[in-house]
């Protein structure tokens, strides 16, 4: 008896039992919400966070400063707080803190801020000189200490978006198998097929708002990496948060693995997929639909999914068959297609006219060309009045084997069909430019080096000011480089890429090519819908994305030759792209986050994520 008084008397075990009672109270609170309890946010935007989820000790919560204790299963401490990444500030521990948890010798002595720690890890990241090497920094980073990686994120976006995104990402998809360290996001393979469900269900976060998946087939312009094009769904999640605000619990990357045909990859010893040739038919629409039908099952209508990286013969039928039963988003075809709609309607302030009187060629006529195509097509017709099947006819596409003409109708594929316009035939597309005489010329091929200099100085011939569009990622497979564009329309073209150029000089003048970059659209969308509770993606809220994205481009942008904003300025961006989209699924009846909150710009800011260090005390 005396042994157990002696136990119980014992401060550290009080303060033991105390954290367990703190465990059952999270338990039941959890067990209640779950059975109907309300933790909605409100509508006016009084205590945001994170995305509009519940977040039942406001750990997410940015518009109010409040202590935090850093729940995990159980309440974290010692060596496991250290080793968690969502609650782990390495040095910027306090004294206090270090007492209350347990860490009492298992840090140095002493106290960095966050500000001190992002200050230190960017100096070291300046020190590679190879950009794969940057690239493993950070996601080391983002295993260790997760905050610090958002806000290191946040604050230098525009020298750390393309080491996390593309161009390096594609490299990192390459290589995915040799520097993999340990999984990010959930693998769903064929093994799995029939349990699809179950599968789900061991991926420990439950409130997700945003899934992005992909099969592998076509990455960027690298073609099929199988299981290795994880890198994709983990790099468009982290722009989610860091651009958009979706806070990173809230977001799953997928990857579906149904084998590759990358003879390479097969024979690779690192090769982290199965080992065989791709799925196809029944045996591919299978899965996928088992897939489809088990993510709204395990979290909802209202999820998210956005399709990445999938070749041609499947994005379009994926996404027809999916938008009308799920809140499905295609990045290749509607995040490019509303992110490039975007930079010519803001374009039209330094090239003159209206969208209507413009002559659009694209080379290239898969996802991306015909994404782009349509919802230009869908904007001239939303301005004019004009029927959709008129305002294509201004809307010229060349594929591999030339222009696409009314006398090629039969063999074209179904997405292709719509552009086949009354024309003769024409091969190359230095014969198209010289017989459409287009206004703008739109590179969505994925081969580089097609803009020759004869095509741009027949596009300079015609045109006072040329507005030249080369969209393929990565930097090697871009249709021409800023410095050819600039250079060969003797400093006349209005240029704008997929990946990011440095700035050019030429005669005397320096040029600042823009990127047409799908971070500047998928993650204040995806904001839009979740604030809104969106149930279904309509082509109007791409456009109302389009035009919210134009309205940020400054005339000190337009001074310097831009058509889009800064990255500097994302998160705000973002806001405003998420109420214009919100305002739309509210407009359309397509909204449940009911009643629609005064101010949609305010709200969606107070929605996000923050990565700021909290006090866990």
């Amino acid at each position: 008896m005396r042994r157990e008084l002696d136990f119980l008397d014992s401060e550290t075990t009080l303060k033991r039992l105390v954290r367990i009672g703190r465990v059952a109270l999270m338990q039941r609170t959890m067990k209640e919400m779950r059975n109907g309890g309300d933790s909605s946010v409100d509508v006016e935007g009084k205590s945001g966070f994170g995305g509009g989820l519940e977040d039942v000790y406001g750990e997410d919560r940015v518009t109010e400063d409040q202590l935090v204790t850093p729940w995990t299963v159980s309440v974290a401490s010692g060596n496991t707080l250290l080793r968690d990444p969502r609650h782990n500030k390495g040095l910027a521990f306090t004294e206090k803190e270090r007492d209350a948890h347990y860490l009492r010798g298992l840090l140095p002595p002493a106290v960095l801020s966050q500000e001190l720690q992002e200050k230190k890890i960017i100096h070291n990241l300046r020190q590679y000189k190879v950009p794969l090497h940057r690239y493993m920094a950070m996601m080391d980073l983002q295993e260790r200490n997760e905050r610090l990686f958002y806000k290191l994120l946040i604050d230098n976006v525009e020298e750390l978006l393309p080491v996390v995104y593309t161009p390096t990402v594609g490299e990192a998809c390459q290589k995915y198998g040799s520097i993999f360290r340990r999984p990010q996001g959930l693998y769903i393979s064929l093994k799995e097929k029939g349990k699809i469900l179950e599968v789900m269900k061991n991926w420990p976060e439950k409130s997700v708002q945003v899934i992005v998946v992909t099969d592998g087939e076509r990455i960027l312009g690298l073609g099929d990496l199988g299981s290795q094009g994880m890198g994709i769904p983990v790099g468009k999640l982290s722009l989610y948060t860091a651009l958009g605000g979706v806070r990173p619990s809230a977001c799953l990357p997928i990857t579906i693995d149904v084998g590759t045909n990358n003879e390479q990859l097969l024979k690779d010893e690192f090769y982290t997929g199965l080992r065989h040739k791709r799925a196809t038919g029944q045996e591919y629409t299978e899965l996928l639909d088992e897939f489809m039908c088990a993510v709204k099952q395990n979290y909802g209508e209202k999820i998210l999914v956005q399709f990445e990286d999938f070749a041609n013969h499947n994005a379009f039928e994926l996404l027809s068959r999916y938008r009308s039963t799920h809140l499905v988003f295609n990045d290749d075809i509607q995040g490019t297609a509303s992110v490039v709609l975007g930079g010519i309607i803001a374009a039209l302030k330094l090239v003159g006219g209206t969208l209507a009187d413009h002559t659009f060629l694209f080379l290239g006529a898969g996802e991306a060309g015909t994404g782009i195509a349509e919802l230009v097509a869908l904007e001239v017709s939303k301005q004019t009045k004009a029927p959709l099947e008129h305002t294509r006819k201004k809307i010229w596409l060349v594929d591999s084997k030339g222009l696409i003409v009314s006398s090629r109708r039969e063999s074209l594929q179904h997405f292709k069909k719509p552009w086949a316009h009354d024309h003769e035939p024409v091969k190359g597309l230095l014969d198209a430019v010289k017989a459409i005489k287009p206004t703008v010329l739109i590179g969505s091929s994925g081969v580089g080096k097609t803009f020759t200099k004869e095509v741009v100085e027949a596009m300079a011939s015609f045109n006072e000011k040329p507005l030249i569009l080369a969209l393929s990622n990565p930097t090697s497979q871009s249709e021409c480089t800023a410095e050819e564009a600039y250079t060969w329309s003797k400093g006349r073209a209005i240029f704008a890429s997929g990946s990011p150029f440095d700035t050019v000089e030429y005669d005397r003048r320096v040029f600042v090519p823009g990127q047409a970059n799908n971070a500047y659209i998928f993650p204040g969308f995806g904001l839009g819908l979740i604030i809104s509770g969106a149930i279904r993606v309509h082509d109007d809220m791409l456009l109302a994305a389009s035009e919210a994205l134009a309205a940020q481009v400054t005339q000190e942008n337009f001074d310097r030759g831009l058509i889009y904003p800064p990255f500097s300025n994302i998160r705000k961006i973002s806001a405003h792209i998420a109420a214009d989209v919100a305002a739309m699924a509210y407009r359309l009846g397509l909204a449940s986050h009911l009643p629609q909150p005064k101010d949609l710009v305010k709200y969606a800011e107070s929605c996000m994520y923050t990565p700021i260090y909290r006090s866990y005390l």
